[in-house]
């Protein structure tokens, strides 16, 4: 819950979650510490108060700090009846005391409509883009498992105020507006629903939904190999490999909406620190970097735009003004100076209208 006043009426607003609690705090004028406070719903005629000092019953309790001039009405087990208008009131004789209108939102305790689907192997790592708004940029930043906003700052895995850990480390990105979670050692009993979540200081906190497969192998772009010797001039003789050229078993599903934008996390080795990124479309490694959208030579075009994260080893490439024809396979790519160079799959979906949610926190 989290409430607070704004205005000379002083008017609370209110937001909780179903199944859980909401407290309402009225502040009233010196003099009436000693008197009866109560909560009401409606006209306050003597049916719609719920609560009063003086007692306690089924969802809802009442406490007075009269040092601090506070009385807190809490209502537990929410649903969406209790959604609407309230009033914080102090009997007196005559007429009441009404120190404040109040306003409960009461939000489902589940999220999301939308997902990001992240794909990685066990005994590996993988990276999870958290977007956020302008706003939030100097909020606190934080990931849990789950789908329960309500409880998802208590059980977070790892937050912006302690970046790192055994298994989770974590990277705000405040430029770009995103944060990047890194979780390695990877098993399969890490495999399940996650939530990014934004602390807001008034509302409810932001979220948006991961869901994170651990393959029990690690599956690599597919290779087929033969080998075979030339004789060349006979002087020498050489080994040829040949790799199939397409790319790959996995891939990691990122979808958006029409309109909208889109980031994609790119991972690479420490050795590739200084090597050139890029991304393309298609699965074809061989003509990905003759064909690149993008690359970390040059950073940004009318839709595409770059951003190499060195500390944390992964570029992101950020796509705007998404449209359905942007949906489809891409391939992010790491320069190597010998050998060949190093890709990853990302399959791309484009919704036709935005699907989101906004949790505003408890």
């Amino acid at each position: 819950y989290l409430c607070y006043v704004t205005g000379e009426a002083e008017i609370i607003q209110v937001f909780g979650y179903e199944g859980k609690e909401a407290k309402v705090s009225c502040s009233y004028d010196e003099g009436y510490e000693s008197y009866e406070k109560y909560l009401c719903r409606n006209d306050c005629g003597s049916d719609d108060i719920l609560i009063t000092t003086t007692e306690a019953h089924n969802r809802y309790s009442i406490s007075d700090d009269k040092h601090k001039r506070v009385f807190t009405a809490t209502i537990s087990n929410l649903n969406q009846n209790d959604a609407g208008k309230y009033w914080c009131g102090v009997t007196r004789s005559g007429k009441d005391y009404y120190p404040a209108e109040v306003e409960l939102k009461v939000e489902k305790d589940t999220c999301c409509d939308s997902f990001t689907k992240v794909q990685s192997y066990e005994g590996g790592s993988v990276s999870i883009s958290c977007p956020y708004e302008s706003q939030d940029q100097n909020n606190m930043k934080y990931i849990c498992r789950g789908n329960q906003p309500s409880s998802c700052v208590q059980q977070a895995l790892i937050t912006s105020n302690n970046r790192r850990n055994t298994q989770f480390s974590l990277t705000d990105d405040k430029e770009s507006r995103k944060f990047t979670v890194t979780i390695t050692s990877l098993r399969q009993k890490d495999s399940g629903s996650y939530l990014c979540g934004v602390k807001r200081n008034t509302g409810l906190d932001v979220f948006s939904a991961v869901d994170l497969e651990v393959r029990g192998e690690r599956s690599q772009f597919k290779t087929q190999v033969f080998h075979f010797s030339v004789n060349l001039f006979l002087l020498s003789t050489f080994n040829i490999i040949i790799l199939e050229n397409t790319c790959c078993d996995s891939s990691t599903k990122v979808q958006s909406y029409e309109g909208g934008s889109v980031s994609i996390s790119c991972p690479y080795e420490s050795q590739d620190q200084n090597n050139m990124k890029y991304i393309c479309r298609g699965n074809q490694p061989s003509s990905c970097l003759q064909q690149a959208l993008i690359t970390s030579n040059n950073r940004q075009n009318t839709q595409f735009s770059l951003t190499d994260h060195k500390e944390s080893r992964k570029f992101t490439v950020t796509i705007t003004s998404l449209t359905q024809k942007d949906s489809g396979s891409y391939l992010c790519g790491v320069k190597r100076n010998t050998g060949l160079d190093v890709v990853s799959a990302v399959d791309l979906e484009v919704r036709g209208e935005k699907s989101q949610i906004y949790l505003i926190t408890y």
